[in-house]
């Protein structure tokens, strides 16, 4: 990845620093409710509803919180998986599978994720549907990361899908307090297809 002008680079950091604090001022209760929400907007998605093995983030700093669509996912019998740090490629992440009895560490990041397991890591072109976190996003469907570049480089993979298959449908998820207006963009970022909040599926062309 190329570095960005310095102009650029302070800019993204600021517009993070902005929505993780507007984020995390929301009470438990409107994160309770917008994990309720969510379900609702989740469970009407043709795509959700026609995937088997979804992979979702586990919800920290204020992110939407998740757990109502995992159990709703586990309740309508898929297969979710979580990302786990790769132990060996550097800002890589993997992708395990996620039951109610997992065990859970906390990583680097302080995120939660299961000790690796070969047996129950997924490969990333396996997966039907991926739910990305993200920080901010806008309008034309552009979504700005933590800035550690791991989901941009697992979306990277599309590249390498064969004719004769599909690439696992990525959408975002986020609080409507999320959107950014214009936000600006690096030549490494992917944006896309659909935004997912507690009040409405935003698709892009």
């Amino acid at each position: 990845m190329s570095d960005l002008t310095p102009l650029i680079a302070t800019t993204r950091t600021a517009i993070r620093q902005q929505i993780r604090q507007r984020r995390q001022q929301l009470s438990i209760q409107q994160q309770q409710q917008a994990g309720r929400d969510l379900v609702h907007q989740f469970s009407q998605h043709p795509h959700i509803q026609a995937a088997q093995h979804i992979a979702i983030y586990l919800h920290i700093d204020g992110e939407l919180d998740t757990q109502a669509v995992i159990d709703w996912c586990w309740q309508q019998g898929k297969q979710v998986y979580i990302p786990i740090l790769h132990p060996f490629s550097h800002k890589q992440v993997l992708f395990a599978r996620l039951t109610a009895t997992t065990l859970l560490i906390k990583n680097y990041y302080g995120i939660s994720e299961p000790p690796l397991n070969v047996t129950q890591v997924i490969p990333y072109l396996s997966l039907d549907l991926v739910c990305s976190p993200l920080v901010a996003f806008d309008l034309c469907g552009n979504r700005l990361g933590m800035g550690g570049g791991y989901y941009d480089r697992t979306f990277s993979q599309h590249q390498f899908v064969r004719d004769d298959q599909q690439p696992p449908y990525v959408l975002g998820l986020a609080h409507d307090c999320q959107q950014h207006d214009n936000l600006p963009i690096a030549p490494w970022d992917m944006p896309i297809k659909e935004i997912i909040t507690p009040s409405r599926t935003l698709a892009f062309c």
